[in-house]
Order: C-alpha cells, then sequence, then structure tokens
C-alpha cells in the first residue's frame, strides 16, 4: 500500500500542474480576496478534493444504480459555479444561497461564503490528464471493486491533485489581500470573481477549453510516465485491477477471427463510459434483442479510418434490420481524450453511429482489449459470438452478422451484402513508428532524442530500413517531438501509403526519393495527415522539412 499511495500521491502532484487544470485554474486564483474568510481557500480544495475523489470512485456507481445520466455529475458542477457566480455579481441573491449555511453555523449571513461548495462544484468539472493511475481509479469505479488498497490510492491521488491547487489558491488570496487597490474595491472585486465563474462555467459547459488544452502540450508528459509507468508502479497498479480485467476478459475465450460464430459467454457491459456522441447513453442490458457490434477505435488510427468505411456501410444497410454498432472510442494519445476533438473528427471522418467516450478505460479493461481496431459481435440474446483483431475479413464479419440477425428475427427483410473496396495493405510494409520518448526503443538510426530539452541533431551517413533520424533543433517529449530551427526528418520506409499525426502549427515539406511532392499546412487539433498516397509500392526515403511549432506524433502505413 505504501507504494500505492507514494505513487497516487506524485502523479497527483504531476497532474495538477498539467494543461488539464486549465479550466479550473481561474476560479482557484479568484477563490480568496478581500474581506474573505482565511479559511476559505483551504476549505475550496477541501471540497474540490472530497467530490473529485468520491465522484471519481463512487460517481458511476450511484448514477447507474438511480438510473440517471453519467453526466449528471459534471452538469451539477457547472449549476453550481453560476449559482454562485451569479451571487458574487448580485449580492442580495448570494445572501439567499448563503443563509441556509448561516443557519447551520448559527452566523450571520457572509456574502463571501461557500467555499466548501464553490470546491465541491469544482471537484465534478475537474477532469486530470488521464494516466496509469486514473485509468486505474476509473476500472476500478467502473468494476466496483473497492478496497482498502483501491481507496488509498484514489484519496492519495486526489490529495495529491489538491496540494499544488491549494498553493495557487493561498497565493492567489494572499496577493489580492495586500493590493490596496483591490482591498479598496472590494465590490468590485467580488463582481469580477463571478464573471470569471460564470464565464468557466459557459467555457466548460460548451467543451471551449478543449482547444486551449491542446494547444498547450502535455509537457508534465515525460515526469508522469516516469513516476507511474515503472515497473514497481505497473505492478502494484496491475495487482489492483488485472485479475478482474483477466476474469471478464472475453478475447481469452474467443478464438479472433474465427471464421464461423463461437459461444463466448455473455459479453460485459459498457463500464467508465463518460460521454456519448451521435446518441443518448446506452446499455447492452437496454440493447437485448438487437446484435450489437463494438468496435473499438481511436480518430487518428489509419488503421481504424480504413475501417470505419466498413463499420458505417454496415450501419446504413442493417440497423433498421436490428444492428447497433456502438463505436468504442479509446484514446491512445492526450489529444484523443478531448469529447470536442472526438466530435470533430467522428463528423469529418463520416461516422453517424453511436460513439461511446472511454477516456478511463473502463469499457477497453472490461473487454481485455489490446488493439485498435477491435471488433466484438454480440448476438441478440447479450452472448459474445465473434472477435477480430486489426484490419481486414470485413465480408466475413458481414456474414456473421447477417446470421445473428436472421437468427434473433425470421422474418427480417435484410439487404444485399454491402460493396466497400478493402484497402488493407496486402504487402509487407513498415511498421508503425512512434516519435515520442514513452514508446522507447525507438526506430531511429543516428543520435536519439532524450529528455524535454532542445537537442541539435545531424543526419548520418545513412538511415536503416524502417527507421528514422533527425536533423536541426527538435525537442523531445512522450508522446511526440516538438520541430525547432532547421528540423528535419529522414524516412526509409517501404509502402504505397504513408501516414503521419501532427499537432501544432506551421509548414511541412515533403520530400520523397530527392523530389518534392507536396507542402502541408498544419493547424487545429492533432490529427492524421496524408504524406504518400497511393505511390509505387517499393523502399523509398522521405525527407520532412518542418517549420518551428510542429508535434510530430507517430507514422503508419498502407
Amino acid at each position: 500500500m505504501v507504494t500505492l499511495v507514494v505513487v497516487g500521491f506524485l502523479a497527483g502532484v504531476i497532474t495538477s500542474l498539467s494543461p488539464c487544470v486549465l479550466p479550473v485554474l481561474p476560479v482557484v486564483l479568484t477563490s480568496g480576496g478581500p474581506q474573505r474568510r482565511k479559511w476559505r481557500p483551504y476549505l475550496v480544495i477541501a471540497g474540490l478534493v472530497l467530490s473529485f475523489a468520491l465522484s471519481t470512485l463512487f460517481g458511476s456507481l450511484v448514477l447507474s444504480a438511480l438510473g440517471l445520466p453519467q453526466t449528471l455529475l459534471r452538469d451539477a458542477g457547472i449549476v453550481v459555479l453560476v449559482l454562485i457566480g451569479v451571487g458574487l455579481i448580485w449580492q442580495r441573491f448570494g445572501d439567499l444561497l448563503e443563509r441556509p449555511f448561516a443557519r447551520l453555523s448559527g452566523r450571520p449571513v457572509n456574502p463571501d461564503g461557500n467555499g466548501i461548495v464553490l470546491g465541491l462544484g469544482l471537484g465534478l468539472l475537474f477532469v486530470p490528464c488521464a494516466g496509469p493511475v486514473l485509468a486505474t481509479i476509473a476500472v476500478i469505479g467502473a468494476n466496483h471493486a473497492f478496497s482498502t488498497d483501491a481507496l488509498a490510492l484514489t484519496a492519495a491521488f486526489a490529495i495529491g491533485c489538491g496540494v499544488p491547487l491549494l498553493v495557487l489558491a493561498v497565493a492567489g488570496d494572499a496577493i489580492t489581500r495586500r493590493l490596496s487597490a483591490i482591498r479598496t474595491r472590494a465590490r468590485g472585486f467580488r463582481i469580477a470573481s463571478g464573471v470569471v465563474m460564470l464565464l468557466v462555467a459557459v467555457a466548460i459547459a460548451f467543451n471551449l477549453t478543449d482547444g486551449l488544452q491542446t494547444a498547450v502540450p502535455g509537457y508534465t508528459s515525460a515526469l508522469q510516465q516516469s513516476v507511474e509507468s515503472n515497473s514497481e508502479a505497473q505492478g502494484e497498479l496491475h495487482n489492483l485491477n488485472g485479475s478482474q480485467n483477466q476474469a471478464t476478459s472475453p478475447g481469452v475465450a474467443c478464438t479472433p477471427g474465427n471464421a464461423t460464430l463461437q459461444d463466448c459467454g455473455k459479453a460485459p457491459e459498457l463500464a467508465g463510459i463518460t460521454d456519448w456522441v451521435n446518441s443518448k447513453p446506452l446499455t447492452l442490458a437496454g440493447l437485448r434483442g438487437k446484435v450489437v457490434l463494438i468496435d473499438f477505435w481511436t480518430y487518428s488510427c489509419i488503421n481504424c479510418q480504413r475501417t470505419l468505411p466498413h463499420v458505417e456501410s454496415w450501419y446504413k444497410a442493417y440497423h433498421q434490420a436490428g444492428l447497433e454498432i456502438i463505436g468504442v472510442h479509446t484514446p491512445e494519445f492526450a489529444f484523443e481524450h478531448s469529447v470536442s476533438n472526438i466530435t470533430a473528427q467522428a463528423k469529418a471522418l463520416g461516422v453517424q453511429y453511436p460513439v461511446a467516450v472511454d477516456n478511463g478505460y473502463g469499457t477497453w479493461n472490461a473487454y481485455g482489449n489490446q488493439y485498435w481496431p477491435a471488433d466484438y459481435l454480440i448476438d441478440a440474446e447479450g452472448n459474445l459470438r465473434h472477435v477480430n483483431f486489426s484490419e481486414g475479413d470485413y465480408s466475413g464479419t458481414e456474414q456473421l452478422i447477417r446470421q445473428l440477425l436472421t437468427s434473433a428475427s425470421s422474418t427480417v427483410d435484410l439487404p444485399a451484402a454491402t460493396e466497400v473496396a478493402d484497402t488493407t495493405p496486402a504487402e509487407q510494409q513498415t511498421p508503425e513508428t512512434y516519435l515520442g520518448s514513452q514508446y522507447a526503443p525507438l526506430h531511429v538510426s543516428g543520435q536519439t532524442p532524450s529528455g524535454s530539452n532542445n537537442q541539435l541533431f545531424q543526419f548520418p551517413a545513412s538511415v536503416q530500413p524502417d527507421t528514422f533520424a533527425l536533423a536541426g533543433d527538435w525537442q523531445g517529449q512522450a508522446e511526440y517531438l516538438t520541430s525547432g530551427p532547421g528540423a528535419q526528418l529522414q524516412l526509409s520506409y517501404q509502402a504505397r501509403d504513408v501516414y503521419l499525426v501532427l499537432g501544432g502549427s506551421g509548414t511541412l515539406t515533403v520530400q520523397v526519393d530527392g523530389r518534392t511532392t507536396q507542402t502541408i499546412a498544419v493547424s487545429g487539433v492533432p490529427k492524421l495527415y496524408t504524406l504518400v498516397d497511393n505511390g509505387p509500392y517499393q523502399r523509398s526515403t522521405m525527407i520532412l522539412g518542418f517549420t518551428p511549432g510542429i508535434d510530430a506524433y507517430d507514422f503508419t502505413f498502407g
């Protein structure tokens, strides 16, 4: 337990220093102020830690038991922020809000009260960047596998998150108390604080903070990885959730890619889903009588993108005949946690079926899944009947869908089988090539990027097949490399198509076998860019020229 507490606390501290804290930071900094109780910042952070810990572990369980939507806690947090913000702007309304608490304490109305209530609301809106510790807590909460160790880990993580926020809150309070201009304008400060809270509430409600969080990359990623992903920490975290994942993993009993239907037991229920795109919340229990296809995917994965046209065609062809498809979006990179990013990319990729946002890996772990993409086919009785990993065999999967639809209803009138070209690469090609330090050992020739400081590189005399090399100024991160002045990347690959996940903003020049083929403008949320489209299948050398400020994540090939 000692290891869990230490790892949980350190992970919480690091998380609260990451870009994920930005949405609640303005409220934390203005939580103190002139003529307020000296304990108010402490009450605000105590409320935040308490509500975050309880909602993370027990929120899903309570809401599910009461049949309430999983977004209710987040909505409640927004309402609390709005009410307190209005109370600060309109003093009479603030007095009404504070009066019940004043009666309980026997003290006069304090118009600047509600510290603990504000903290409780903030805790419901505080969504840290996912890492192994938070993913473990989410799995525990989703599977209701509570234990002393699980509670200790959650408490340590929540307190770790609260410590830096408390320092900021106390510092903000001290500054405002010492500035005479603010002390003499207490009423104006109250109104300004209320406006800040209203603006934060609106920004969170409409997911306007997602772009800001994406624009400020995870500068704590490397530190988070060193704390949470070392062998000792991973072993302790696995002991908390590993056994339950194995017990409920249908992949153990189902042979992937089998040409016939199998009997693999009851399919696990969806777990830990935080948001839905294109749908209201769904459950497998509520879909009894329908054939269900669970498709694990993530939007920047080219293998997933090649699968999507087939999955979408099945949805259009067979939805009216009793097929429901749920695309479980489980992120690979930090930017893929953003619901607004997922929503925008799902629309851009033509996804119209329901998408379940599985940021905490709850459903991923419930199914014991390890692949993007992966399909789990469930019959009308809720039994798992077929599993397929990666791309390909679309006609085989479709035939099994048709069999299950016919078994579910003898009178169903099925349309003709769909006709979508299978673009799964048939030739041997360069494997997926990551650029971030957390994927070490990297497929690199020459000098290897290390740490998070800027480094100057030179191309080696030769680049080995299926590796990359760097030149110019680069900064290494856990998930990506960021280009500086004169940044270039040389890649030796074998494929027809080349794709690269890019973020930030700037211009990328593509040169293949000594010939400049295109210039690409990079902007917006991180996503997949096509560098070579349907080129000749051969061994080629690519040199990419980057303007400063572009984040390069991961090469994939087709």
